[in-house]
């Protein structure tokens, strides 16, 4: 792996299409993107290939981050390809765009997610993806658990 891409992997005990939903339905995509304690908010989000998305994230302290880009590949429920950059408020990027892959595999009606993103300016900013990325995807596990219940039942 290149020291400028992250690879992030990750188990859900939940069956691919859960998975999916969770990040292509706008109402539940608020619940789960940003690390711990932040709200997310979707501005945008196109479905499908050309297709752009633009969520706000806020900080507890207000502070607000907006992320944004255009969907390359949308391959229902195994695929998932979008350009990837930090912007202001106006929608002006203020950093440099990444590639970031999401693919899903299911086995057994369990689902893992491997997360690719790159490539990053600096080790230091792919390393602070890497730790904004695995508190969202604990969020993400936690949604998907409450949504596999509430399926259950």
């Amino acid at each position: 792996m290149d020291k400028h891409e992250l690879v992030i992997t990750r188990v859900f005990d939940a069956p691919r299409t859960i998975v999916w939903q969770a990040w292509t339905d706008p109402a539940l995509i608020v619940r789960w993107i940003g690390p711990r304690g932040f709200t997310g908010e979707v501005e945008k989000l196109e479905p499908g290939i050309g297709g752009a998305y633009r969520f706000r994230l806020r900080e507890p302290d207000g502070t607000d981050h907006w992320m944004q880009g255009i969907t390359r590949e949308f391959v229902p429920p195994e695929r998932l390809v979008n350009t990837y950059v930090w912007a202001d408020a106006k929608g002006n990027p203020t950093g440099p765009e990444t590639l970031l892959t999401i693919i899903l595999h299911e086995d057994k009606g369990r689902t893992t997610l491997t997360l690719r993103q790159m490539l990053f300016e600096t080790v230091t900013a792919r390393d602070a993806h890497r730790e904004g990325w695995n508190s969202s995807l604990d969020r993400l596990n936690d949604l998907i658990i409450e949504l596999s219940a509430a399926k259950a039942n």
